[in-house]
């Protein structure tokens, strides 16, 4: 079981973490999604132990992270963003020397590797491995020691079709014998799919809950974007948006896919995606802030965003009133 009883993370007068209360049972996958930059690394700290909280409480297993740290480590699997693997060892060696920090037996080693599914490339070097792979073997190790709670960040990181159905396929098995699974990630489809329920955070705190087997309701068909789509008219999820730009006097919505025309003007978009975490940061673009991966200013009047998709980066501009409304917004 996981538990969050009245947590807060404050840092220089700037609360990063306000949760009045998040709890993930036995047999239950949450994702909490919409936390960037400060806000999820100051969750990260709390979850793992790295920080000690302004006020509240965290509990994983039973175990407080900072108080009880060798317990922790016994009952808790976790997944980070990078998989944090030995790149000059093989498959089987990765997971032997991890075996062995926790005094596993070797069988502890084989069955992972039935599980993620890599068997057949128990002998191959991790440098060679595609990232769909490395994710699995990232994953199999966090499963080694059996924990009775995962803690799984940007789990689908660099995952094609075939690594994501695999990853979900087998921690909707986990949780099914009772562990208790709470992920951190941009919320996408695929989180959708793994999840049981998802949490959306704003500036540290949780704004809204819904079961994944319901509905979002800011995707009724109102906040959802038209658009031509091979001689027909297609309604975008804001969730699969990158970007949304105006070019040539046409708006163009930017998807992991590539570019679709819209009818709609740039400002109409602004409206309809108001309430779903769009952000604009220039005259000609509306940016999902789901995606943000960090600001960078280049000098005192001169802005850029970086937006993460997947492995790639995506810079867009930022002008000088947006950079302080976004500032004003983040709390950075």
């Amino acid at each position: 079981m996981i538990e969050l009883t009245h947590l807060q993370k404050v840092v220089e007068q700037t609360t990063l973490i306000d949760i009045d209360a998040l709890r993930v049972g036995a047999g239950e996958i949450t994702a909490v999604t919409g936390l960037t930059g400060p806000h999820k690394q100051a969750f990260l700290d709390l979850l793992t132990g790295k920080s000690q909280p302004t006020a509240g409480s965290v509990s994983l297993a039973g175990h407080n992270p900072v108080l009880q740290p060798h317990h922790f480590a016994q009952k808790v699997g976790i997944l980070p963003t990078q998989n944090g693997l030995y790149m000059r060892l093989t498959v089987r060696q990765n997971l032997k020397l991890y075996a062995e920090l926790y005094g596993l037996p070797a069988t502890a080693v084989e069955n992972v590797l039935v599980r993620v599914g890599l068997t057949d490339r128990m002998h191959t070097r991790v440098d060679v491995l595609s990232p769909g792979l490395a994710r699995r073997l990232a994953l199999g190790r966090a499963l080694l020691h059996q924990p009775d709670v995962l803690l799984l960040v940007d789990p689908f990181l660099e995952c094609d079709e075939t690594a994501v159905t695999w990853i979900i396929r087998l921690v909707t098995e986990i949780a099914a014998k009772g562990k208790a699974v709470l992920v951190i990630a941009h919320e996408s489809a695929d989180i959708v799919r793994l999840s049981h329920q998802i949490v959306i955070m704003e500036k540290g705190k949780p704004v809204q809950w819904y079961a994944a087997d319901e509905r979002r309701p800011q995707e009724q068909t109102l906040f959802r974007i038209p658009a031509k789509l091979e001689g027909k008219v297609a309604l975008i999820n804001p969730v699969h948006i990158l970007y949304a730009m105006a070019e040539d006097g046409q708006t163009l919505l930017v998807t992991e896919n590539g570019r679709i025309p819209t009818h709609l003007t740039l400002s109409d978009v602004e409206k309809r995606l108001a309430r779903s975490g769009f952000f604009r940061t220039h005259r000609s673009f509306l940016v999902n802030l789901q995606y943000l991966k960090e600001i960078i200013s280049y000098t005192r009047n001169s802005f850029t965003l970086i937006l993460e998709n997947g492995s790639d980066t995506i810079e867009v501009p930022l002008s000088k009133g947006a950079a302080k409304e976004l500032r004003d917004l983040l709390d950075y």
